[in-house]
């Protein structure tokens, strides 16, 4: 697992082992806040070991991005310690949680010692964490899920974007619609760096560019799904369509831009394939 420093006491966690998936550690002399616990309880346990050591004032909060298991796995390491979300976040762990983690344990051993663990605060729209001097502002993005939180630190101005920011926008079981409005709210901040949810930290200078064609990528996806629904296009014909013809590289998360690309198509012909039949009907 890499360990990267963002500013002087805030941590980047970033998964070797899945997806370059992300968690933060803010630490203040009053204590520290976590966002997210990562998928596997080995890279999850580094993380809480060293908040504990780093952290005189101990955890104060856990934040959970979303309820997807690869940002909450590590929660039940945070014994006693509040965790906060959406809440829709608990609603649909409440929901799919159990039957998902017992799934994920036959196909994975290493998380049978994996206990499934609730938000204990929720909130709705926005809300805030004053922790010494930092001002902790907990921001609702809708669109890769319609719980998902970024977490903004206003005098830092780093912006942990949870699966709102990422390489490549992934709006399975989400939303585009809503993914556009996030990602435009998300380039009204004053940012320094943003932590993407999966593949590493946007510095200063890249962050308009990235941003921009991350909007620029989800109209383009729209607009050739609707006019290959429109045309009577196949399934294989609109896969065969290129993330790199959609203006992003198909290099990042270890070559898995392709795919959460060709996930991206098949889930919006899908959804308007079913919306043409059942307006004919």
């Amino acid at each position: 697992m890499l360990r990267e420093r963002v500013a002087e006491t805030i941590y980047v966690f970033t998964s070797s082992r899945y997806l370059e998936v992300a968690a933060g550690l803010i630490m203040t002399p009053q204590g520290c806040v976590v966002i997210d616990t990562l998928p596997f309880p080995s890279e999850s346990r580094q993380m809480y070991d060293f908040a504990r050591r780093n952290c005189p004032a101990g955890i104060r909060w856990v934040v959970n991005t979303h309820f997807h298991a690869d940002h909450i796995y590590g929660n039940y390491l945070f014994e006693g310690i509040p965790i906060i979300a959406h809440e829709d976040t608990r609603t649909m762990l409440e929901r799919v949680g159990e039957q998902a983690l017992k799934e994920a344990k036959q196909e994975t051993p290493e998380l049978q010692e994996v206990r499934l663990r609730l938000p204990d605060i929720t909130y709705r729209g926005r809300a805030a964490i004053r922790l010494a001097d930092y001002n902790i502002e907990l921001i609702h993005a809708p669109g890769h899920s319609s719980d998902c939180t970024m977490v903004y630190i206003e005098e830092e101005k780093i912006l942990f974007a949870g699966d709102a920011v990422l390489p490549v926008p992934y709006i399975v079981g989400g939303d585009l619609h809503q993914m556009l409005k996030t990602l435009q709210k998300v380039q009204s901040l004053p940012l320094e760096s943003i932590v993407q949810g999966h593949g590493g930290v946007l510095l200063r200078g890249e962050i308009p560019e990235t941003l921009e064609a991350a909007v620029n990528y989800l109209k383009k996806v729209r607009s050739f799904v609707h006019s290959a629904v429109a045309k009577g296009a196949s399934e294989r014909e609109v896969l065969a369509w290129d993330v790199e013809k959609a203006g992003l590289s198909r290099v990042p998360l270890g070559g898995m831009a392709q795919e959460l690309h060709r996930a991206n198509l098949l889930y919006l012909y899908r959804s308007l394939q079913k919306e043409k039949l059942r307006r004919a009907g």
